[in-house]
């Protein structure tokens, strides 16, 4: 299997996007970053946000060959801190000490990992990771949603979870 790490952003670190992550996790045995125990700041030109978290989690997954984007469907979007994450990635273009370090996401695997109430992952949310991994070179992988209506329920989503866990661990194609 290709080294493998996961970025989570929730509100709720054990809600049901969080029970799926940390079943995938285990499974792969891989590590799990909670956005939501780092500071990182909006987006800023002027790059003032410099000594926050951002740079240290982006360096450390760096190290990784797949990527795992971990985020329940808000509003048809990913959530607030993992948006910030990614919005974050200008950083490793636009500072000219960064670009050859963001330039080592070309290539990378991409995958996402969602939960939501309807069966079918949302468009608007897919295609904007889909977008967001074009533009940075990546690869976009597998994705693993389930509908968690009635909340994450190990045993009825197992198929989708080992589906996923394959990919991954069959690595590319």
């Amino acid at each position: 299997m290709l080294s493998t790490i996961a970025l989570f952003a929730s509100s709720r670190r054990h809600g049901n996007t969080g029970q799926l992550m940390d079943q995938i996790a285990q499974a792969l045995a891989i590590e799990v970053i909670d956005l939501g125990d780092k500071i990182i700041s909006a987006y800023d030109y002027q790059h003032r946000n410099r000594n926050d978290d951002f740079e240290g989690v982006m360096t450390h997954i760096l190290g990784f060959e797949q990527i795992i984007f971990a985020s329940p469907v808000y509003w048809y979007a990913a959530s607030a801190p993992m948006k910030m994450f990614l919005d974050r990635i200008s950083d490793f273009l636009d500072l000219p000490e960064l670009l050859a370090q963001g330039r080592a996401l070309r290539g990378k695997y991409a995958h996402v990992v969602c939960t939501s109430i309807v069966d079918e992952v949302p468009p608007s949310f897919i295609n904007a990771f889909q977008e967001t991994f074009s533009y940075l070179g990546m690869r976009f992988g597998a994705v693993a949603h389930v509908n968690c209506a009635d909340g994450y329920i190990p045993a009825r989503h197992e198929d989708e979870v080992q589906s996923f866990i394959s990919t991954l661990r069959d690595g590319p194609i």
